[in-house]
């Protein structure tokens, strides 16, 4: 069976329904991060979806050096602990280092380890140190029977807070691809799933200095995640992908995620997930 993690209200691992993570892949401006939370929170709350906002504060893996970060961990927390205080919703970032941890963990409601250092043994101990949260996203060359050695180490804090997120698998040069045998797969460790639908899409390296996407199939895949059995939806949305700063390629439009989501709350009420599995 799968342990329920409870944050306040929101519950993941609800056999009948699932938990929204949505936002901007990197804050942007205060103004435009505080616009997204709304305008997505809005949704969600019309659709009965329990929902965390997600920024980054720092794209530490850019394609090319010249590439925009975002405004740095001090900032940007500052941005986050205004949409707490303003719209009521937990937020999650990434972290990248120890000593981040400690910084973040008094904003942060879920501490989110980047799929590049999902094996980085420091950084999830002091995660899991942490008390909050934890969201590894699974690398995407690691399969998801090696997902059991990332849980044992979150599991020796004593933290049993823990979330694992699929993001697509490795597939030859500059292509992923996802293999919806990994969310049973996971979820049967114990832990609930999450699927980044966005992220599935990239092509790594794909126009040279940036990273390009095929965001087109970001509805298909993610109808077979919330069908497979995902106890949480993760898609970075932006209101105009054209002119985001960073992973606009592989952005879901804003205006397209009420209609996916109002199909996928129809899946999830007509295929439950039983037993743990689907």
């Amino acid at each position: 069976m799968v342990r329920r993690v409870k944050l306040g209200k929101i519950v993941f691992g609800d056999p009948r329904s699932f938990v929204l993570i949505g936002g901007p892949c990197v804050i942007e401006s205060e103004k435009a991060t505080l616009r997204h939370a709304e305008k997505i929170s809005r949704i969600a709350k019309k659709l009965k979806l329990p929902y965390i906002f997600k920024a980054s504060y720092d794209k530490a893996n850019r394609s090319s050096l010249e590439s925009f970060r975002g405004p740095g961990i001090e900032k940007g927390l500052q941005i986050l602990s205004k949409v707490k205080k303003e719209f009521g919703l937990p937020v999650l970032s990434d972290v990248h280092c120890k000593e981040e941890v400690d910084m973040a963990k008094d904003v942060l409601d879920i501490i989110q380890i980047p799929a590049f250092l999902c094996r980085q043994t420091d950084l999830i101990i002091a995660s899991g140190k942490s008390g909050k949260i934890v969201n590894v996203k699974k690398g995407q060359f690691v399969s998801p029977w090696e997902v059991r050695n990332i849980i044992r180490k979150l599991e020796s804090t004593g933290n049993r807070r823990l979330l694992i997120t699929e993001r697509g698998f490795s597939f030859g040069y500059q292509n992923l691809v996802n293999d919806f045998r990994a969310i049973p797969i996971m979820r049967g460790f114990g832990y609930p799933v999450v699927f980044d639908a966005t992220h599935s899409v990239q092509q790594p390296g794909g126009e040279g200095v940036r990273t390009g996407g095929l965001p087109e199939f970001i509805p298909t895949l993610a109808r077979c995640a919330i069908a497979s059995g995902a106890d949480a939806l993760f898609m970075e949305v932006h209101e105009t992908p054209t002119k985001a700063l960073s992973d606009g390629t592989n952005m879901l439009a804003l205006n397209r995620l009420e209609g996916l989501l109002e199909t996928l709350v129809k899946i999830r009420i007509t295929a439950p997930v039983l037993n743990g599995k689907n």
